[in-house]
């Protein structure tokens, strides 16, 4: 395995829980480093998740009067009367409610995903990995999306400030990643691309393809919305295309990535019909690009993912093994095309009263067992029409 790949450590991260019964849960990183452990792909050595400038690099990104309700909301006094939470987007009744020792869980978020910055832009890796972050939903001014600080932001933002670098973020959560792209919306050194389910049908309704920057940033922008119930094909064929172009044209000097797997057909919260052989081609293509055109940056967070059992841990055990070039990774290419790899039996075995009964054996789906998307050939066509118009800006 390539000891040029970190994994940074995610206990503080942990500590970013709304509630039990959440969506967006702790239990999808403590279920990912089980599945890598049953596996033999957990990393030998894993880096503390400290950054002792992180307070101040939230500055980067978020406003004080922001950083401060959200220090207040989460102290456990009596607040209500001094702030405002739906103000800030933390309502109690709502996606992102607020809760005790919210400052802290969240800046240690940021300081993960600030850490994997260092590590890599100090030239100490080739490729980190955070995926307690990727919280892309967070404005300077609000929460939004269970997003409380924009850890992936943040971090763009000190690379900006301490290296001067050219930073291409590529977002393939579901959900449009707006909060990175309004935050670098008029930088012409950072090039945001997203490719999400369209913003007509799903939150936030924003990345369309006029959303290209503005002002010096104008063409640093690219969204591919894709339709409901886009399949693998049509998915892996608009980000190729779209991915391969841009790091052509713009020539980034590292990658930042994040990681959601919400378009996975299991997901509750999305509607796109993938399955996880685009979670074994993502981290594939950036990975090469990453070495063809950034000496090998490459800075990798989470995200999205609601299907925390049978999607979740494939997918980010996935990202992992590419990133650090684990030979297990072989054996599960092979299994498309001959007999299935399998996923440990002591994994399959897991017991928990929230353990769905359908658990995967493999670590592919088996796509065959799958009823057809009876809209296909319109669905694919649409697709590709939105992909023409998004590239007709990028050289």
């Amino acid at each position: 395995m390539n000891d040029r790949a970190v994994w940074i450590d995610t206990s503080a991260s942990r500590k970013y829980i709304f509630h039990d019964r959440h969506p967006f849960h702790p239990v999808r990183l403590e279920l990912t480093e089980g599945l890598l452990k049953a596996a033999g792909a957990w990393p030998e050595r894993l880096v503390p998740s400290d950054f002792p400038g992180a307070e101040d690099a939230l500055a980067l990104v978020h406003r004080p009067d922001y950083i401060r309700a959200v220090q207040r909301l989460g102290s456990g006094g009596p607040v209500l009367t001094a702030v405002d939470p739906a103000m800030y987007g933390l309502d109690p009744h709502g996606d992102t409610p607020y809760f005790p020792g919210m400052h802290e869980a969240a800046l240690g978020v940021v300081a993960g995903t600030l850490r994997a910055a260092a590590e890599v832009m100090s030239g100490r890796a080739d490729h980190a990995l955070h995926l307690g972050g990727g919280l892309h939903h967070a404005f300077p001014e609000r929460a939004s999306g269970f997003c409380v600080y924009n850890d992936v932001a943040v971090a763009i933002a000190w690379i900006r400030r301490e290296y001067d670098a050219r930073v291409l973020y590529v977002d393939t959560d579901v959900h449009h990643g707006d909060g990175v792209q309004w935050r670098f919306y008029t930088d012409p050194d950072v090039f945001t691309f997203s490719i999400h389910e369209t913003g007509k049908y799903l939150f936030p309704g924003t990345g369309f393809p006029h959303e290209r920057g503005e002002s010096a940033g104008y063409g640093a922008c690219l969204n591919v919305p894709l339709e409901p119930y886009t399949e693998d094909d049509s998915w892996l064929e608009c980000f190729t295309a779209a991915l391969e172009r841009i790091t052509r044209a713009f020539r980034p000097d590292v990658i930042v990535s994040q990681h959601g797997c919400d378009a996975h057909a299991f997901d509750p919260l999305a509607h796109i019909h993938c399955s996880m052989r685009i979670f074994r081609e993502i981290p594939r293509l950036i990975h090469q690009l990453a070495h063809a055109f950034c000496g090998g940056r490459w800075i990798a967070a989470g995200g999205g993912g609601y299907d925390h059992w049978r999607v979740v841990p494939r997918a980010w055990s996935l990202l992992w093994m590419e990133m650090c070039d684990h030979p297990l990774l072989k054996d599960i290419d092979r299994s498309e095309r001959e007999r299935p790899a399998l996923l440990p039996e002591s994994w399959a075995a897991f017991k928990s009263p929230r353990r769905p009964g359908d658990m995967p054996a493999a670590w592919m789906d088996d796509t065959s067992r799958w009823q057809p998307i009876p809209r296909r050939p319109l669905i694919d066509a649409k697709n590709k029409d939105v992909l023409e118009v998004a590239l007709q800006h990028v050289g």
